[in-house]
């Protein structure tokens, strides 16, 4: 596992509601090592008939599974033999992948290519992958080669028989801006099968909130101002009933020579983002879909982004480098997005 990669991956995200709490305990606190990153879940009360060392065996059971299908951290998961494959022949895949996979083709078409899951390969190629990263600036010529393998239209789904194929062998899948927010999802699911209705889920900033922390408040999240010189807060925003993913270049990126390479790949172009779009939040009723959203507005940048997001009613906070530090802009839909929630916060909590 890339360290590095493991360093990087909090940064989008304080979760203040720990600042307010810090005094409480939550009957159940898990934090582990997941998928290329780590997850923390809290909850803030189980029912008494629930078994709190079951319920920890059942999260940490359906994690491992949804890591054993779809981390290219893992060379022995689903998505990595299928990634290792050379057939074009279709093949079955379990159906938590399919979903996956066709969460990703939808958000492919809505974004027109700005998110592709295809982009694996030139992922690696500019070193921020699950191999090292190899810090080192591509030649074009390779970016060219590297993008007759991007393309999801080479990825063909069967549906009715759940089956996938690709259309060139080299096809290569890359899930991890849609798989966090997926696993995030199903937990949040388990949580809520055993009726628990006040939990944070969190896996590698991509969260899932519901009803209230230890102190019977609204969870409060800080989105971190997006600079790489100090960790400061640029906004907090109470939540409680909604799901939320945060992109950014701000802290995972290289220089050669004085020049910035972004991890945020256009896959379109094959090269890094090279816009004044520092960070995008994204408020939605999944994670899965928060996740996916926040990656495509990120490739978008500020202006081509802003326009799909309003176009597409997609709740987004766009935090933009100008001259003088940054400023905020957020799509009607963030704002109708984050009132609903506190006026539910307000009707919950009593204040």
């Amino acid at each position: 596992m890339n360290n590095t990669l493991i360093a990087v991956v909090f940064f989008l995200f304080f979760v203040a509601c720990e600042q307010t709490s810090s005094n409480k305990t939550y009957p159940l606190h898990l934090s582990d090592a997941i998928m290329g990153t780590r997850y923390t879940i809290k909850v803030t009360s189980i029912p008494s008939a629930i078994n709190k060392a079951e319920l920890s065996t059942q999260i940490r059971n359906l994690l491992s599974k949804i890591d054993k299908k779809m981390s290219t951290y893992r060379q022995d998961s689903e998505l990595s033999q299928f990634n290792k494959s050379q057939s074009i022949a279709w093949q079955s895949i379990s159906p938590s992948l399919f979903v996956v996979l066709s969460e990703a083709k939808k958000i492919h078409q809505l974004t027109q290519g700005a998110f592709d899951i295809t982009v694996g390969g030139l992922v690696n190629l500019w070193g921020f992958g699950s191999d090292p990263m190899t810090q080192i600036a591509v030649e074009d010529s390779e970016i060219d080669v590297a993008l007759n393998s991007v393309g999801s239209n080479f990825l063909q789904l069967d549906k009715n028989n759940q089956k996938i194929k690709k259309d060139i062998p080299d096809l290569y899948l890359d899930l991890s801006a849609i798989a966090k927010g997926y696993a995030v999802d199903l937990v949040g699911e388990l949580l809520e099968a055993h009726e628990i209705v006040d939990y944070m889920v969190e896996i590698g900033g991509e969260l899932r909130l519901r009803g209230g922390n230890a102190n019977n408040q609204s969870w409060r999240i800080a989105i971190e101002k997006p600079t790489a010189e100090a960790r400061m807060i640029q906004k907090v925003l109470p939540l409680s009933n909604i799901s939320l993913a945060t992109s950014g270049d701000y802290r995972n990126y290289f220089e050669v020579d004085g020049v910035r390479f972004s991890h945020s790949i256009d896959p379109r172009t094959g090269k890094p983002i090279t816009h004044k779009l520092a960070s995008v939040t994204i408020l939605s009723d999944t994670t899965i879909v928060a996740d996916a959203l926040a990656t495509a507005l990120m490739v978008l940048g500020s202006d081509e982004g802003y326009k799909l997001a309003e176009r597409e009613n997609i709740a987004a906070l766009f935090i933009i480098k100008v001259t003088e530090g940054f400023v905020e802009k957020a799509t009607p839909a963030f704002e109708k997005k984050l009132k609903r929630d506190n006026a539910m916060n307000k009707i919950r909590h009593g204040y």
